[in-house]
């Protein structure tokens, strides 16, 4: 009996070294993340990478804040709210300038960050670019015209604008510890675009909205293949250098294999304030155009699965009941991992904050006077408009200044 233990214990032993040795990424990148558990993940965590060549431009000029009608001490109020709950960065521009920025834990406008699902906006603003070339037709084109493999499959007939709208109808993967499980193999694996085409529908497309990796990863896919370019050579060159941003890193699955879209996507902090230039500026960029101005009203456009989201962009005009509202009604979101990026067209402000991801995190959105140790979405964003000089507030429901700034 101890001897078919013993060959039992080695076998186990010998399988798990050819695992190890089979697959060596899937094994880091596994341990790597039960070791951080929720914590940020270390930069070198995302291998293999692929370069994304940026223009390399000086960021935006810098202009007071009283010169851009901003008061200086609801922007310190801000500041003090984002360094209490773990903070790095905390960037906000108007018309284009910098005006304010406060850094915390040694970082600096171009320190590099991974940014989370805000890689997934990226992949939308290409979207139309691809589209405006002319290498895919329409954003309700089906992508089995693209991904061969689904040509004659149900799937095949999810659309552009589903994935964009995160509602492929293609069934979530829940998280799972077991290393053997699918959900750890797409997660961790390499060809995860391979694990994505076995995935079977849960939903018809269009009808369910539901916020996970597959739904960026296969735009990718799809960019790639209308284009027949590497989604980061169609990166660079259509946005990437055009907006004067350093160079970047795309997280690959396994050398020169297939992107992960909304994760590992590193960058320098300060450059998110480029894209949201260019969704402020409905695909401007200081003056020139570099997606279709038509393109981003279409990404703001509510979802018919969930009218709260656009493509991959959160519309602050939706306050689920019992959440802070913001204060301004065209404000929108973009927000992965620990980064939010607030923009309001109407005033032309951009906010970004980097940093761990606030504790209190279940409790998103509660009423702005919680306690400190609760993080409030809608705290930065309405600290800085209430300091807009030239801001007029919407009128909700509920919604004063005296909930927004103490003692008003």
């Amino acid at each position: 009996m101890r001897a078919i233990i013993g060959w039992a214990a080695l076998a186990l032993v010998v399988l798990a070294v050819l695992g190890i040795a089979h697959e060596p990424l899937f094994w880091m990148h596994y341990a790597l993340a039960r070791a951080h558990g929720t914590d940020e993940l270390p930069l070198y965590y995302y291998q293999p990478r692929e370069l994304v060549p940026g223009g390399n431009e000086p960021p935006a000029p810098y202009e007071s804040p009283a010169s851009q009608s901003l008061d200086i001490g609801a922007l310190e109020a801000a500041a003090h709210y984002a360094g209490s709950h773990h903070s790095r960065a905390l960037i906000i521009s108007r018309h284009g300038y910098r005006v304010f920025e406060r850094y915390w834990l040694g970082s600096g406008f171009d320190t590099p960050i991974e940014s989370g699902a805000l890689g997934r906006v990226v992949a939308a603003l290409l979207a139309g670019n691809a589209i405006y070339d002319r290498h895919i037709g329409w954003p309700d084109a089906p992508i089995g015209l693209f991904i061969t493999e689904w040509r004659e499959d149900p799937r095949g007939s999810i659309s552009v604008r589903n994935l964009l709208q995160s509602a492929s109808g293609l069934i979530p993967q829940p998280p799972d510890a077991n290393p053997w499980s699918a959900a750890a193999d797409q997660a961790y694996g390499s060809n995860v675009v391979a694990r994505y085409l076995r995935l079977p529908l849960r939903a018809a497309p269009g009808q369910r909205w539901v916020q996970q990796s597959v739904d960026p990863d296969l735009l990718a896919v799809v960019i790639q293949r209308a284009t027949h370019e590497r989604y980061a050579e169609y990166l660079s060159r259509t946005l990437w250098r055009r907006i004067g941003a350093a160079d970047a890193w795309l997280w690959l699955d396994r050398p020169g294999g297939d992107v992960h879209v909304d994760r590992g996507f590193l960058v320098r902090q300060g450059d998110w304030l480029r894209v949201g230039e260019l969704l402020l500026q409905n695909g401007r960029y200081e003056g020139s155009e570099v997606v279709d101005p038509r393109w981003v009203p279409l990404l703001l456009r509510p979802s018919k699965a969930n009218s709260d989201y656009g493509s991959y962009l959160r519309l602050g005009a939706h306050t689920a009941p019992g959440m802070t509202a913001y204060e301004a009604a065209d404000l929108f979101v973009v927000q992965g991992g620990g980064t939010w990026l607030w923009l309001i067209p109407s005033l032309q402000i951009a906010i970004l904050r980097t940093g761990d991801l606030p504790s209190g995190m279940a409790n998103v959105g509660t009423v702005a006077n919680a306690d400190v140790d609760v993080w409030d979405d809608a705290r930065i964003p309405n600290l800085v408009l209430h300091g807009t000089h030239d801001f007029v507030p919407t009128t909700r429901p509920g919604a004063g200044i005296s909930t927004i700034v103490p003692h008003h």
